[in-house]
């Protein structure tokens, strides 16, 4: 089993829903972040005045998928959040040792 971890914009959260659904994903766990990367922020102009945006509004993603199944996901939310421009993100792979269904009792692969 696989942990896929996306940090995306927030604009483009809708389109990888429904893009994962598609392929066979039946759940995500989605939080607002903020951070940086090698773009460091920006700065914007606010009534005349400058100032800089350290930290930029991000979606974190979650999806833990069969390991068959990872790189169908993987590609699929490249393709949906790739605009092309710095910012678009970064998608982070881990390995699930051991997953179970709190309400089931199910584990692992059946959990998902």
């Amino acid at each position: 089993m696989k942990l896929i971890i996306a940090i995306v914009k927030p604009s483009k959260l809708d389109e990888i829903r429904e893009a994962l659904g598609h392929v066979g994903v039946n759940g995500m766990t989605v939080t607002e972040a903020k951070g940086y990367g090698r773009q460091k922020g920006h700065t914007e102009i606010y009534r005349g005045a400058e100032y800089t945006v350290d930290f930029l509004p991000k979606i974190r993603i979650e999806v833990a998928v069969d390991e068959p199944d990872a790189e169908r996901v993987i590609e699929t939310i490249r393709n949906v959040a790739n605009t092309g421009q710095i910012g678009d993100g970064k998608i982070f792979v881990t390995t699930i040792d051991h997953a179970l269904r709190i309400r089931t009792g199910e584990t692992d692969a059946q959990a998902l």
